[in-house]
């Protein structure tokens, strides 16, 4: 009887071992290293007049965009992606289609951490925009003022990241090298976008640049997004700084359905020597795309998607 009695108990043991064994890996599972959060959208917007006596055209818009961020978090290695893509027009009767919304915004910033919160990084970024943009809209007839890779923004920096959770992200590399590229020959004249001869494509700087992610749950489905740039270039105008904000202010409506403004501020010496402003409204169907798992003791901290 004893006998028995210590082999049932061995079996129990082991089984309850088993169990607890197949537990933890369980939890271990659950955290996963890369998460995968992105939204994305189609806005419209549309105005008729008919014998009204205030005024007014008839005119149709649209705007489309996707803006992903992905993260791989493993032990003190931190690697975040972005992706911003965006294109919208407005049709107006008697102006014609012009461009409303025109954005590439490419990122990617690897960091090891050297203290808590604290990170040695390394990235990359590149901003652009898809078609040409004239000064009467998008009238192929009017002065051009830019298109794709005209101007081209690449950064190449090393620094240090500080995030303490994941709704602030900051970078500050002191060494940073910026090149402007300008590949349309229309646009390739002494002084466009701070070329030094006709016919230069490219500028090089070589500088300081802070960029800085902030997000912000203001209530129940009305969430912000801040961001903000600075760049100084040692080797000319070190003052002449080139200063940069935006902000996406996502209004919820139900799970498809949302509202966006967006503003943009940007001040570039190179481009133009006034402050440059940009500003959205839209409503239409938003879905937002989240794989549901990142570091479990930070997941509270992702309210800007929820």
């Amino acid at each position: 009887m004893k006998k028995k009695l210590l082999l049932i108990s061995i079996s129990l043991g082991i089984t309850t071992a088993a169990q607890e064994t197949k537990t933890d890996a369980a939890a271990v599972d659950t955290i996963k290293a890369w998460s995968i959060q992105g939204q994305n959208t189609l806005m419209l917007n549309q105005a008729a007049f008919s014998n009204w006596v205030g005024g007014g055209a008839n005119n149709v818009g649209w705007l489309a965009g996707i803006n992903y961020n992905m993260t791989y978090e493993k032990g003190k290695d931190l690697w975040e992606n972005i992706v911003i893509l965006g294109y919208g027009q407005n049709n107006t009767k008697g102006t014609g289609t012009r461009k409303t919304q025109d954005v590439i915004n490419l990122s990617t910033n690897y960091g090891r951490e050297i203290a808590k919160n604290w990170y040695v990084s390394a990235g990359a970024s590149l901003q652009t925009q898809f078609a040409a943009g004239y000064e009467d809209g998008n009238n192929p007839d009017a002065l051009k003022l830019s298109n794709f890779m005209a101007p081209g923004y690449l950064n190449i920096g090393a620094g240090f990241t500080y995030r303490p959770n994941d709704n602030f992200t900051m970078t500050l590399r002191p060494a940073n090298a910026r090149w402007t590229f300008v590949l349309d020959k229309d646009l390739q004249y002494a002084g466009s976008y701070g070329l030094k001869n006709d016919g230069d494509s490219s500028l090089f700087q070589f500088g300081f640049l802070g960029t800085a992610v902030y997000k912000v749950k203001i209530m129940d489905n009305i969430n912000l997004t801040n961001t903000a740039s600075v760049f100084s270039n040692y080797l000319d105008h070190p003052e002449r700084l080139v200063l940069a904000y935006g902000a996406i202010l996502n209004m919820k409506i139900n799970k498809y359905i949302s509202s966006n403004i967006t503003l943009d501020l940007l001040y570039d010496h190179n481009q133009i020597k006034r402050t440059q402003l940009k500003q959205t409204l839209g409503v239409g169907v938003a879905y937002n795309f989240d794989n549901g798992v990142k570091r479990s003791e930070k997941k509270d901290n992702q309210t800007w998607m929820k």
